[in-house]
């Protein structure tokens, strides 16, 4: 937690409208691999951004780090807090590229209410749709973070979210559930998902805290049998928890794409072409186990990142 807060501090400024305006250097050297200097890219000013989740800073830094290796010029604005600073940041010429997810794009950021099933259908939508605000969204990833609820596996019988809108309404007490703050209230959390399922979005069932404290309330299964979490955090596997199944598909698609400024995107078309061959490697699996590193092995975002781009032959450390 104390290194986060000092990442936040180092990272980021608040000031009036829009936000942000300040930054830091990259947290690692890296040198050339696989990725290497481009005449192009050379001295070419670039900041990156990312929202405050360990999977946000991870993404955020293998974008630094391959810009790095090309020679770019990279400002470090990882870390923000909550996916509105990071879009108003983006919207207005703060933040070059980021990662984000095609759900939060569609739902929370274009304001539609009804996700598209296919993950490449829903890419594609919130590719077009967005160009009419300077953003293209470019390079999806396999890997999907959807939203989910999971339980401990002392509720033997709940194993879809029909099971558990069943439980909620014959026996709350067995159903008190601990909710993130940014999903007690997007559409595409558990507002939406309480009116698909027709679940009390008022029962004093629910618990709002941290994020990041969800995951170890809902094993230690006291104030939490139940708990919305991000699908390919590491710690849902690291404390035997289990995913819910979505049997009536609320929850939208979250393949990570990268975002970037559309002005910066057509100065510089070769970035999203540099980007790709990172993106397409990034799948459940691999961004779980990064993310386990950070979340349950303590180790920092930066570390894990980079040592992900030497293995790989992306870059080389410095």
């Amino acid at each position: 937690m104390i290194r986060r807060v000092i990442a936040c501090a180092a990272a980021i400024l608040l000031c009036g409208g829009c936000g942000l305006h300040s930054g830091g250097a990259v947290p690692l050297r890296v040198g050339p691999g696989s990725i290497g200097p481009d005449p192009e890219l050379a001295g070419v000013e670039v900041t990156v951004g990312s929202k405050d989740f360990t999977e946000q800073n991870i993404l955020g830094y293998l974008i630094e780090f391959a810009l790095t290796a090309a020679g770019a010029r990279v400002r470090d604005l990882t870390n923000i807090h909550g996916s509105n600073s990071v879009r108003d940041a983006q919207l207005h010429g703060q933040i070059d590229i980021a990662y984000d997810y095609t759900g939060t794009g569609w739902i929370n950021y274009l304001g539609n209410e009804v996700p598209i099933p296919q993950e490449a259908d829903q890419f594609a939508a919130v590719r077009q749709a967005d160009l009419a605000n300077g953003i293209v969204w470019a390079d999806m990833a396999p890997m999907n973070n959807t939203y989910a609820l999971v339980t401990s596996g002392q509720q033997p019988g709940v194993t879809t979210l029909s099971d558990y809108t069943r439980l909620v309404a014959s026996d709350p007490g067995a159903a008190t559930t601990c909710v993130g703050t940014e999903f007690s209230v997007r559409q595409d959390g558990f507002p939406g998902m309480a009116r698909k399922y027709g679940i009390d979005p008022t029962a004093d069932r629910l618990r709002i805290m941290q994020d990041a404290l969800v995951y170890q309330a809902v094993a230690d299964a006291r104030d939490c049998r139940f708990g919305s979490v991000a699908a390919t955090d590491g710690r849902i596997r690291a404390l035997g928890l289990r995913l819910l199944v979505d049997d009536r598909g609320f929850f939208p698609k979250y393949n990570a794409a990268l975002v970037i400024r559309k002005p910066f995107a057509d100065a510089h078309p070769q970035v999203a072409a540099l980007l790709a061959p990172i993106s397409a490697l990034l799948t459940n699996d691999t961004v779980t186990e990064l993310n386990r590193q950070v979340d349950v092995d303590g180790r920092e975002p930066a570390d894990v990142a980079r040592d992900w781009m030497v293995e790989r032959g992306f870059v080389t450390a410095r």
